[in-house]
């Protein structure tokens, strides 16, 4: 059995989320730190994703002033309190190979010292060296202690709703690394 490590190669690698309320949506981007793929006989057999909640960007508002205040808010205790928590993981448990080529990953995903189980399909390309995964992860905020603005934890909200499941849509570009290379 061929045991071989792909580290996450973070400048090539994108997560793009979306948070959507009543009146509409908000998007942007948030990157990665760093993280690995272990790939036994081709397949997925374990793995991380560190993802760096500092990097948070939003795209969707152009005023820089109206931009920074938001970036601000999403960075307080009302959201993902970054500066206690300047990180979220996914760990990989289990890896299954589904019948249309693509794989349904299982495990942990924390995200201010909470963690929970999640899973989601991703669609894996492959070559000797390198690997590519993209997919979407739906991840619902609340679980994670992040309730401004839930209509779980707050009655008559209207049109100030935010609601509780947030989207990344990622991309990730991993290199292998053989022994005698320099693991990042």
């Amino acid at each position: 059995m061929e045991t071989i490590n792909f580290n996450i190669v973070s400048s090539k690698s994108r997560i793009d989320w979306t948070g959507r309320k009543v009146t509409g949506a908000h998007n942007g981007t948030i990157g990665i730190k760093n993280g690995n793929f272990i790939l036994s006989d081709g397949k997925i057999n374990g793995g991380n994703v560190i993802i760096d909640v500092t990097s948070i960007k939003i795209l969707d508002i152009t005023d820089a002033a109206a931009n920074a205040q938001f970036a601000g808010h999403l960075a307080s205790d009302d959201f993902f309190s970054t500066e206690k928590f300047p990180t979220a993981s996914f760990d990989i448990q289990t890896a299954k190979e589904l019948s249309n080529g693509n794989v349904y990953l299982e495990g942990n995903l924390t995200i201010k010292d909470i963690t929970h189980p999640a899973g989601f399909e991703v669609s894996m390309q492959k070559d000797p060296n390198v690997i590519s995964l993209s997919g979407k992860l739906i991840i619902d905020r609340t679980l994670y202690d992040i309730r401004f603005r839930s209509g779980n934890f707050f009655k008559d909200l209207g049109d100030t709703l935010i609601y509780n499941d947030f989207e990344l849509d990622f991309t990730i570009n991993a290199e292998a690394v053989f022994s005698g290379q320099s693991q990042n």
